[in-house]
């Protein structure tokens, strides 16, 4: 795929060069970076400070595209179908205006006479701009989100409409170019694939404000789905370990290298109620405070178990005169987990690891175990073509392989609703490449009722995450 990127980059500059000499430059002008934007700006008359904008990171992108259009609009090339095919395909359609015949050199932007719009075009260039300041918008800066699962319950609610900041980590450029502007997976209301995966292209991170750090709210592309990765279903969890660390889970709490883990403000975990009498939904509304989807019956006469719950509710719980017994519900037998061997490796949602978080360019031992805990990781992620797990020995591209070194970082995620989250506890590491962005701020936040309509959490609103 590097190679795709290099043979696109040459070919535009190509069509560059020929743009170059139609305008009586000289042609390999365009291969020297900033001198090329030199020129492109006395071919559309544009004042030579524009340079000094260009060399501004975030801001450069929306003056190179400006820049883009200006230089199109001087080869007569004013329609909107004309601006959509150079900016988007740059490599096929510049080579076309530098070799076509038909197409010259019609002056500066100023100079050319304004051309009378009729509605629909105009229309069709607002539409147009939006799309493609909203696109890079959402690329460079800011992405959407909403709370789907309680996983993050208390800390974030369903419902929960929030700004995913892709400035903290730095914004990955596109892998799969042949993408509908601003949809995921589908087309919006159809089940039809908005993408084509026929171009697959290299993916790098621009330059961040800060790197992944324990305890941030991340959003990340939910790693075994199977789709292109910058495809792949958003979630969203709290860091829990970063690469380097060794994690463990330990009677229901998170050691970091051997040293109680930070717990979150409103960590949640089930708790097991046994009651003098049968308990309906509306006396758990109102004196306990959850609905009925919080809890269920645990398989006892008049004993239920709440999915998710801080300890200070519980202890009010437990005072309650109906109430028994109130405890934890410990997860603690073993349960089968996807990204390790389980013949080998044999771990609980409340007694898990140790575990090493790989980090990049750290070098380990292809033991028993290491291959009982990585060979699924490596043989995922890591960009191999064949990897086989045997007889405790890992075999890369068929060669018996002693000593691995990761080429990336990977992350430990975790839901704050501990016992009612399907996090890295079951479905392994997050990688680098997977990290979409912080989630920063909560921009509205609704609560869903029984007759279908929502209310409004106010108190939520402009709330920032933590």
């Amino acid at each position: 795929m590097r190679i795709t990127l290099i043979i696109f980059f040459i070919t535009a500059h190509i069509g560059l060069w020929k743009l170059f000499e139609k305008a009586g430059h000289k042609g390999w002008m365009a291969f020297i970076p900033l001198y090329n934007i030199y020129i492109v700006l006395k071919i559309t008359g544009r004042p030579v400070w524009w340079l000094i904008l260009a060399c501004i990171p975030i801001i450069n992108l929306l003056v190179l595209l400006s820049m883009a259009i200006d230089l199109l609009k001087s080869y007569g090339k004013i329609g909107s179908v004309d601006q959509i095919l150079g900016v988007v395909f740059p490599y096929i359609y510049w080579p076309y205006l530098g070799f076509s015949k038909k197409v010259s050199y019609i002056g500066p932007v100023k100079q050319i006479p304004k051309v009378e719009k009729t509605p629909i075009r105009e229309w069709t260039d607002a539409i147009f701009f939006a799309v493609v300041a909203a696109t890079l918008i959402r690329w460079l800066f800011l992405e959407a989100f909403v709370i789907p699962t309680p996983s993050m319950e208390k800390s974030l609610l369903v419902g929960d409409y929030l700004f995913v900041s892709k400035l903290h980590y730095g914004a990955r450029t596109p892998k799969t170019p042949l993408q509908v502007p601003l949809t995921h997976q589908k087309i919006w209301l159809t089940e039809a694939k908005s993408y084509l995966d026929w171009i697959q292209l290299p993916q790098f991170r621009l330059p961040g404000l800060t790197e992944v750090k324990r305890n941030d709210v991340v959003v990340f592309n939910y790693p075994l789905e199977d789709h292109p990765v910058d495809l792949k279903t958003n979630y969203i969890k709290r860091c829990v370990a970063v690469p380097g660390d060794t994690i463990a889970v330990k009677d229901q709490q998170v050691y970091i290298n051997d040293e109680i883990g930070k717990n979150p403000e409103f960590i949640q975990h089930s708790y097991l109620i046994y009651t003098k009498g049968p308990i309906n939904s509306k006396y758990l509304k109102k004196h306990l405070g959850y609905n009925h989807d919080d809890y269920e019956w645990y398989g006892g006469e008049n004993a239920y178990v709440v999915k998710g719950a801080l300890q200070d509710d519980i202890d009010q719980i437990a005072k309650l005169q109906v109430v028994l017994e109130a405890k934890p519900n410990k997860l603690n037998r073993p349960e089968p987990v996807s990204f390790v061997d389980n013949s080998i490796v044999q771990w609980s949602t409340d007694e898990f690891g140790p575990l090493w978080v790989p980090k990049e360019g750290v070098t380990i031992d292809m033991t028993p175990e290491n291959v009982a805990k990585y060979s699924f990781t490596i043989s995922q992620y890591e960009g191999h073509d064949e990897v086989e797990a045997r007889d405790g020995q890992l075999f890369i591209d068929g060669q018996l392989t002693k000593q691995y070194t990761f080429v990336q970082n990977y992350y430990f995620m975790m839901g704050d609703n501990r016992h009612n989250s399907a996090d890295s506890r079951k479905w392994g590491f997050v990688p680098e490449d997977h990290i979409v962005g912080k989630g920063f701020i909560v921009w509205l936040s609704l609560e869903k009722h029984e007759n279908l309509f929502s209310k409004v959490r106010w108190r939520r609103i402009l709330k920032l995450i933590e």
